[in-house]
Protein backbone atom coordinates (compact mmCIF):
# COMPACT_ATOMS: atom_id res chain seq x y z
CA UNK A 1 0.00 0.00 0.00
CA UNK A 2 1.47 3.31 -1.08
CA UNK A 3 1.19 5.80 1.78
CA UNK A 4 1.53 9.55 1.54
CA UNK A 5 1.31 10.48 5.24
CA UNK A 6 0.05 9.20 8.58
CA UNK A 7 -3.22 11.20 8.71
CA UNK A 8 -4.35 9.86 5.32
CA UNK A 9 -2.98 6.37 5.92
CA UNK A 10 -4.24 5.63 9.43
CA UNK A 11 -7.91 4.96 8.64
CA UNK A 12 -7.00 2.84 5.62
CA UNK A 13 -4.39 0.91 7.60
CA UNK A 14 -6.77 0.26 10.49
CA UNK A 15 -9.59 -0.85 8.18
CA UNK A 16 -7.36 -3.24 6.24
CA UNK A 17 -5.74 -4.48 9.46
CA UNK A 18 -9.15 -5.18 11.03
CA UNK A 19 -10.22 -7.15 7.96
CA UNK A 20 -7.29 -9.53 8.37
CA UNK A 21 -5.69 -8.60 5.06
CA UNK A 22 -1.91 -8.68 5.24
CA UNK A 23 -0.45 -5.34 4.20
CA UNK A 24 2.89 -3.65 3.71
CA UNK A 25 3.20 0.13 3.70
CA UNK A 26 5.39 1.55 0.95
CA UNK A 27 6.54 5.11 1.59
CA UNK A 28 7.75 6.65 -1.64
CA UNK A 29 7.13 10.40 -1.82
CA UNK A 30 10.04 12.30 -3.40
CA UNK A 31 7.65 15.19 -4.04
CA UNK A 32 7.65 16.23 -0.37
CA UNK A 33 9.68 19.39 0.20
CA UNK A 34 11.86 20.23 2.01
CA UNK A 35 13.71 17.19 3.37
CA UNK A 36 12.82 18.19 6.95
CA UNK A 37 9.11 17.99 6.09
CA UNK A 38 9.69 14.66 4.36
CA UNK A 39 11.34 13.20 7.46
CA UNK A 40 8.54 14.40 9.76
CA UNK A 41 5.84 12.83 7.60
CA UNK A 42 7.80 9.62 7.10
CA UNK A 43 8.51 9.19 10.80
CA UNK A 44 4.87 9.78 11.76
CA UNK A 45 3.81 7.12 9.27
CA UNK A 46 6.41 4.66 10.55
CA UNK A 47 5.35 5.31 14.14
CA UNK A 48 1.81 4.18 13.37
CA UNK A 49 3.03 1.18 11.38
CA UNK A 50 5.13 0.11 14.35
CA UNK A 51 2.10 0.43 16.62
CA UNK A 52 0.04 -1.90 14.41
CA UNK A 53 2.91 -4.25 13.62
CA UNK A 54 2.79 -3.46 9.90
CA UNK A 55 5.90 -3.65 7.75
CA UNK A 56 7.11 -0.22 6.62
CA UNK A 57 9.22 0.12 3.48
CA UNK A 58 11.22 3.35 3.33
CA UNK A 59 11.86 3.96 -0.37
CA UNK A 60 14.26 6.45 -1.92
CA UNK A 61 13.94 10.21 -1.60
CA UNK A 62 15.04 10.82 -5.19
CA UNK A 63 13.85 14.40 -5.41
CA UNK A 64 16.07 15.18 -8.41
CA UNK A 65 14.18 12.58 -10.43
CA UNK A 66 10.89 14.13 -9.29
CA UNK A 67 11.95 17.63 -10.36
CA UNK A 68 12.97 16.23 -13.75
CA UNK A 69 9.57 14.58 -14.17
CA UNK A 70 7.55 17.72 -13.40
CA UNK A 71 9.77 20.17 -15.28
CA UNK A 72 7.63 22.60 -17.26
CA UNK A 73 4.61 22.00 -15.01
CA UNK A 74 5.66 24.29 -12.18
CA UNK A 75 2.62 26.55 -12.55
CA UNK A 76 -0.01 23.87 -12.95
CA UNK A 77 -2.85 24.07 -10.39
CA UNK A 78 -3.60 21.50 -7.72
CA UNK A 79 -5.21 18.41 -9.31
CA UNK A 80 -3.70 19.43 -12.65
CA UNK A 81 -1.15 17.85 -14.99
CA UNK A 82 1.71 18.14 -12.49
CA UNK A 83 -0.22 16.06 -9.96
CA UNK A 84 -0.88 13.40 -12.60
CA UNK A 85 2.84 13.15 -13.36
CA UNK A 86 3.59 13.04 -9.63
CA UNK A 87 1.09 10.25 -8.99
CA UNK A 88 2.36 8.33 -12.01
CA UNK A 89 5.92 8.46 -10.71
CA UNK A 90 5.01 7.33 -7.20
CA UNK A 91 2.68 4.56 -8.33
CA UNK A 92 5.13 3.31 -10.96
CA UNK A 93 7.70 2.76 -8.22
CA UNK A 94 5.06 1.14 -6.00
CA UNK A 95 4.01 -1.23 -8.78
CA UNK A 96 7.64 -2.06 -9.55
CA UNK A 97 8.29 -2.94 -5.91
CA UNK A 98 5.15 -5.07 -5.86
CA UNK A 99 6.13 -6.94 -9.02
CA UNK A 100 9.66 -7.57 -7.76
CA UNK A 101 8.56 -8.73 -4.32
CA UNK A 102 5.57 -10.95 -5.04
CA UNK A 103 2.68 -8.59 -4.26
CA UNK A 104 -0.29 -8.92 -6.61
CA UNK A 105 -2.38 -5.98 -5.32
CA UNK A 106 -1.49 -2.35 -4.67
CA UNK A 107 -3.47 0.67 -3.56
CA UNK A 108 -2.84 4.13 -2.12
CA UNK A 109 -3.99 6.19 0.82
CA UNK A 110 -3.99 9.36 -1.30
CA UNK A 111 -7.62 9.00 -2.29
CA UNK A 112 -9.05 9.44 1.20
CA UNK A 113 -8.22 13.13 1.18
CA UNK A 114 -11.03 15.44 0.09
CA UNK A 115 -8.38 17.66 -1.48
CA UNK A 116 -7.56 14.99 -4.05
CA UNK A 117 -9.32 13.93 -7.25
CA UNK A 118 -10.24 10.27 -6.75
CA UNK A 119 -10.61 9.56 -10.47
CA UNK A 120 -7.20 11.08 -11.20
CA UNK A 121 -5.57 8.95 -8.51
CA UNK A 122 -7.27 5.74 -9.60
CA UNK A 123 -6.38 6.32 -13.25
CA UNK A 124 -2.72 6.72 -12.29
CA UNK A 125 -2.80 3.66 -10.06
CA UNK A 126 -4.41 1.43 -12.67
CA UNK A 127 -2.00 2.68 -15.34
CA UNK A 128 1.00 1.85 -13.14
CA UNK A 129 -0.29 -1.62 -12.25
CA UNK A 130 -1.04 -2.40 -15.90
CA UNK A 131 2.69 -2.33 -16.60
CA UNK A 132 2.87 -5.77 -14.95
CA UNK A 133 0.87 -8.91 -15.70
CA UNK A 134 0.47 -9.97 -12.08
CA UNK A 135 -0.21 -6.64 -10.35
CA UNK A 136 -3.61 -4.97 -9.95
CA UNK A 137 -4.59 -1.63 -8.43
CA UNK A 138 -7.40 -1.60 -5.85
CA UNK A 139 -9.69 1.38 -6.60
CA UNK A 140 -11.62 1.22 -3.33
CA UNK A 141 -13.17 4.53 -2.22
CA UNK A 142 -11.81 4.97 1.31
CA UNK A 143 -13.87 8.13 1.88
CA UNK A 144 -17.17 6.24 1.97
CA UNK A 145 -18.96 4.91 5.06
CA UNK A 146 -17.38 7.50 7.32
CA UNK A 147 -13.80 6.88 6.26
CA UNK A 148 -12.95 10.56 5.87
CA UNK A 149 -14.37 11.37 9.31
CA UNK A 150 -12.53 8.46 10.95
CA UNK A 151 -9.33 9.75 9.36
CA UNK A 152 -9.70 12.93 11.42
CA UNK A 153 -10.72 11.05 14.58
CA UNK A 154 -7.71 8.73 14.40
CA UNK A 155 -5.38 11.63 13.65
CA UNK A 156 -6.58 13.40 16.80
CA UNK A 157 -6.33 10.24 18.86
CA UNK A 158 -2.77 9.60 17.70
CA UNK A 159 -1.85 13.32 17.73
CA UNK A 160 -0.35 13.11 14.27
CA UNK A 161 1.60 15.94 12.77
CA UNK A 162 -0.83 18.13 10.81
CA UNK A 163 0.73 19.25 7.56
CA UNK A 164 -0.78 22.33 5.98
CA UNK A 165 0.08 21.78 2.32
CA UNK A 166 0.07 18.84 -0.05
CA UNK A 167 3.81 18.33 0.00
CA UNK A 168 5.67 19.64 -3.01
CA UNK A 169 7.54 22.92 -3.27
CA UNK A 170 4.92 24.32 -5.64
CA UNK A 171 2.09 23.42 -3.29
CA UNK A 172 4.00 25.13 -0.49
CA UNK A 173 4.51 28.19 -2.69
CA UNK A 174 0.86 28.43 -3.70
CA UNK A 175 -0.44 27.79 -0.19
CA UNK A 176 1.78 30.53 1.23
CA UNK A 177 0.65 32.93 -1.49
CA UNK A 178 -2.98 32.23 -0.62
CA UNK A 179 -2.32 32.62 3.11
CA UNK A 180 -0.52 35.93 2.66
CA UNK A 181 -3.25 37.28 0.38
CA UNK A 182 -5.76 36.44 3.12
CA UNK A 183 -3.77 38.05 5.92
CA UNK A 184 -2.42 34.82 7.38
CA UNK A 185 1.13 33.90 8.35
CA UNK A 186 3.26 31.69 6.16
CA UNK A 187 3.35 27.98 6.99
CA UNK A 188 5.58 26.96 9.88
CA UNK A 189 6.61 23.32 9.92
CA UNK A 190 6.51 20.84 12.79
CA UNK A 191 4.43 22.92 15.20
CA UNK A 192 0.84 21.88 14.46
CA UNK A 193 -0.55 18.54 15.60
CA UNK A 194 -4.03 17.01 15.54
CA UNK A 195 -5.73 17.01 18.93
CA UNK A 196 -3.90 20.12 20.12
CA UNK A 197 -5.99 23.26 20.46
CA UNK A 198 -2.96 25.44 19.83
CA UNK A 199 0.37 24.78 18.11
CA UNK A 200 3.13 23.97 20.54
Amino acid sequence: MHSCCAPCAAEVMEAVHASGIQQTVFFYNPNIHPIEEYEIRKNENKRFCDKLGIEFIDADYDKDNWFDRVKGLENEPERGARCTVCFDMRFERTALYAAENGFDLITSTLGISRWKNMEQINDCGVRAADRYDDVRYWTFNWRKKGGAQRMIEISKREEFYQQEYCGCVYSLRDTNRWRQSNGRDRIKRNIKFYGHDKPE
